[in-house]
């Protein structure tokens, strides 16, 4: 923190606004680890005095309430625990991530809806703010595609566990016969880089198109060509904002998402090639399952990673995935 606030106090510091605002976020965050911990340290302080008083003089209110606090001081403790497993370079940072339902028509993109609103509980109960930069509605239910922008300290961080191919199977709404059905989606999740991560992107390498916006259902939002698709010749990459009323605010930002994408491929390369010299064998990209949701025969959403399990589809569907980030995310350091 102190390193943060000398900074603060420079001479000129607010002739960049964006990188004073970086800073400034970084500190804020900083103060916020710190009084957690402090709160985490008094908390545990009151446990241990409620403990030495019921030992002195049993109290059956009194006991009640320490089973309560305790309770709720462990999840606070493991919410912190997991918070500190983050420590790669970009985990702090906001987050995009893409749905891309599978083939199957009308079934994988329902699919991709009912993930679609799993992720956006899930950072509505972190408290994250949730922005919609694309959004291509199906056919007849659910999603073409999707890119959200998910805003918050460690969004990425906790986020990066769920890129892969998501697979659901159940009994389709969609079929008279009561069939079952096997969807797939997959799930491509970004940090949103700084402006002092360098990629060199060739504007000759670029091909632009703009097109009308449309909002969530399919309804056109504006009476203009504003939003924006760009597609990075070379590596195939294709991008898309409309998040924006101005073509131009669209533009950077579908910029800054080809950005984060060519960072991912080469960093992913990289990595590739590390785990060739170990003589590993790595599963990285689309091509990977990596959960499985059943409604049918049997209720169970398992990650194939770690093979954490739970039999409560509904509440995960309802935003509680906080168990499959935290076992991967421990899962990932053991391999490390």
């Amino acid at each position: 923190m102190a390193e943060t606030e000398s900074m603060m106090a420079e001479p000129g510091f607010w002739d960049d606004s964006q990188k004073a605002q970086t800073i400034i976020d970084k500190s804020n965050q900083l103060k916020a680890q710190y009084e957690t911990f402090n709160e985490l340290t008094t908390g545990l302080e009151n446990l241990q005095l409620m403990v030495e008083m019921l030992d002195e003089e049993p109290d059956e209110e009194m006991f009640k309430e320490l089973v309560t606090d305790h309770d709720q001081f462990k999840k606070k403790i493991e919410d912190f625990e997991l918070s500190q497993l983050l420590s790669e370079e970009y985990d702090h940072n906001n987050a995009i991530i893409e749905f891309h339902p599978g083939a199957g028509g009308t079934e994988s993109q329902d699919w991709g809806s009912m993930l679609l609103r799993m992720y956006t509980r899930w950072a509505d109960s972190k408290g994250y703010e949730v922005e919609t930069i694309d959004y291509q509605a199906g056919d007849e239910a659910g999603i073409k595609s999707v890119t959200l922008m998910i805003k918050g300290f460690n969004a990425f961080g906790y986020l990066k566990s769920e890129r892969g191919v998501h697979r659901l199977v159940r009994i389709s709404p969609f079929d008279s016969n009561s069939r079952r059905h096997t969807s797939f989606c997959s799930i491509d999740v970004m940090p949103e880089l700084t402006d002092d991560v360098s990629i060199e992107i060739k504007s000759d390498d670029l091909k632009v198109d703009t097109y009308r916006a449309s909002g969530a259902g399919g309804q056109h939002v504006n009476k203009t060509d504003s939003a924006v698709r760009i597609t990075h010749i070379p590596s195939g990459v294709i991008v898309a904002s409309q998040a924006q009323r101005s073509q131009l605010k669209n533009r950077e930002q579908a910029m800054s998402m080809l950005k984060a994408k060519l960072y991912q491929i080469e960093m992913e390369k990289k990595e590739q090639e590390a785990a060739s010299i170990r003589g590993e064998q790595l599963e990285i990209g689309w091509g990977s399952q990596i959960r499985s949701y059943v409604f049918h025969p049997y209720s169970m959403v398992k990650d194939h990673r770690t093979n954490y399990e739970v039999g409560n589809t509904q509440a995960v569907m309802d935003g509680d995935i906080d168990g499959f980030i935290d076992a991967y995310l421990r899962w990932k350091m053991s391999n490390i």
